[in-house]
């Protein structure tokens, strides 16, 4: 299956991708593409629905993030051989691990903000594990077993925030916007070998990135085993697994995002996104927050 959120920011509704590509109303079976209903029983009792049955969703709409209420939304660093090797990096003996800021999600066309005093936001394709079952020291045998499906990722980093700063990497990968999502969730049965899928990354058409998961030096079962015996993961949990090479910062001379780019990026089954690329300074101020007189 291919699950789907669409509507407006806040007030998105689930859905799937029917034979015909079409996006069906699931509000009226389930709540949100999140929690349990990502378990093993729920997605069977969704795959048990037929989708002509359910309402289409009207033509045109926004797609929002493919899971809601992200808990963790963990991210595993120079997980690509030929990735490292651009940047210089040693390969790691063990995956590197850091986190992106939940907050940071936003849907797979939506728009990436530059933040505010950035020079370096950078691109990153990436494919997402989206955990299924709750996981705590699983081994790699059984590791799959706690997964619910894929997505595409755009992992958006600052890399002067990320690696000049000081402190962990946090700082560069969770900035508002830097979490692109979608624009399907697809199930596991559908991904048979998540180590075989091209990807590739576009900015403003030309092609910078075009890589294979196959170059992964951690494979999924071995990403979704390790991260368990740090924290727990639980049902809607996303990991985003390394980028292949082609990211800005390994450009001689390096090359970042400026406003009015245009970020278009996809993985074999997974779908694409688009992104338009704004500076902070020319977002619209956002006053809701503050106390009213």
């Amino acid at each position: 299956m291919k699950l789907v959120r669409y509507g407006e920011p806040g007030q998105e509704k689930p859905g799937l991708v029917d034979a015909n590509g079409e996006i069906r109303d699931l509000s009226g079976m389930v709540s949100d593409i999140a929690g349990d209903i990502l378990s093993r029983d729920g997605l069977a009792k969704l795959a048990a629905l037929d989708p002509t049955a359910l309402p289409a969703a009207p033509a045109g709409q926004r797609l929002g993030p493919c899971v809601a209420r992200v808990g963790n939304f963990i991210a595993i660093g120079l997980n690509y051989a030929d990735h490292a090797a651009e940047t210089g990096a040693a390969i790691p003996a063990e995956p590197i691990v850091f986190n992106k800021a939940p907050s940071c999600i936003v849907g797979p066309n939506d728009t990436i903000v530059i933040p505010r005093g950035s020079k370096k936001t950078d691109w990153e394709v990436e494919l997402a594990i989206v955990i299924g079952e709750r996981a705590s020291y699983v081994g790699a045998n059984e590791a799959l077993d706690f997964v619910a499906g894929y997505c595409v990722c755009n992992d958006v980093s600052e890399r002067e925030f990320q690696i000049e700063r000081g402190g962990t990497w946090t700082k560069g990968k969770g900035c508002p916007t830097f979490g692109p999502i979608g624009p399907w969730l697809v199930t596991k049965d559908e991904v048979p070998d998540p180590g075989q899928l091209a990807m590739w990354l576009e900015v403003n058409g030309e092609r910078v990135q075009n890589g294979s998961t196959e170059t992964m030096i951690f494979d999924i079962a071995k990403i979704v085993s390790y991260v368990s015996h740090f924290m727990i993961l639980e049902p809607g949990d996303v990991i985003t697994t390394g980028t292949p090479p082609g990211v800005g910062m390994g450009m001689k001379p390096p090359r970042y995002l400026k406003s009015g780019d245009v970020v278009t990026l996809g993985i074999e089954g997974l779908g694409e996104q688009r992104q338009n690329v704004v500076a902070y300074e020319d977002q619209p101020i956002d006053t809701s927050h503050k106390r009213r007189a």
